[in-house]
């Protein structure tokens, strides 16, 4: 199948946290989205592995992506090597998104910016025609996505540009919690994290509703670019 936009993420949540929003107003616009998760957030605090699986399924329902796969990396400790390249390049070459989107290039947790720099590696990577894939032994063909994007996460990056997602941080709110063991819980007897509070959560609106004061709309999405963004005409601006 091929897909419009692959978004990528070291651990289930990550996509829904950094562009959940911006998935679910392609999706409305009819285009084909899949989401690739690196790990299964094994390490996290809260949870299992196995939660972890049945809320992000749970969550691609709600985004209404089309797929959604997890590669199995360990979570913490994957690096950017050939071996976990060339597992990301079996999947841009699978699905041929024209778009992918990746964790952000600098946060907090490890795993996002060696998620960053892997996924936009093997973006590159996917395009030689000499490096040799299968899937089901059948040889793939060589694939390079026309953009790569960073959405932003727990650190306030600039972003290079905003999407308008005015109407659609409720389709996001809902998937964020899905992972209903990964983030605020006053009932909870597990161990607090930087995730778990309360102002976590308010704080996904609240940096949506400053990113769409700026751009005078209700909500909005950041994200960073590896190449200058352009526009064929002044208007297209908003």
């Amino acid at each position: 199948m091929k897909l419009d936009i692959l978004a990528f993420g070291a651990h289930p949540d990550d996509v829904e946290l950094g562009c959940g929003a911006t998935i679910a107003k392609e999706v409305s616009l009819g285009k084909k989205v899949g989401i690739v998760d690196l790990t299964r957030g094994e390490l996290g605090t809260r949870g299992t592995a196995e939660l972890r699986d049945k809320e992000a399924a749970n969550a691609a329902k709600i985004l209404g992506v089309k797929v959604r796969e997890n590669l199995g990396f360990a979570d913490g400790f994957y690096i950017n090597d050939k071996m976990h390249q060339l597992e990301i390049i079996k999947m841009i070459r699978k699905y041929q998104p024209e778009i992918v989107l990746c964790n952000a290039i600098d946060d907090r947790h490890i795993d996002h910016g060696k998620g960053s720099s892997l996924v936009s590696d093997a973006c590159f990577l996917s395009g030689l025609l000499k490096i040799e894939t299968q899937i089901e032994e059948k040889f793939q063909e060589k694939w390079r996505p026309k953009q790569v994007y960073h959405y932003i996460q727990w650190k306030n990056i600039n972003p290079d540009f905003l999407v308008n997602v005015s109407g659609f941080i409720d389709v996001k709110m809902n998937a964020v919690l899905a992972y209903s063991s990964q983030f605020y819980n006053p009932k909870s007897d597990e161990p607090e994290t930087p995730i778990t509070s309360k102002n976590f959560i308010e704080s996904i609106n609240y940096r949506a509703r400053d990113f769409g004061r700026i751009i005078g709309v209700e909500h909005a999405e950041g994200f960073t670019s590896e190449r200058y963004v352009s526009v064929e005409s002044l208007d297209k601006l908003i």
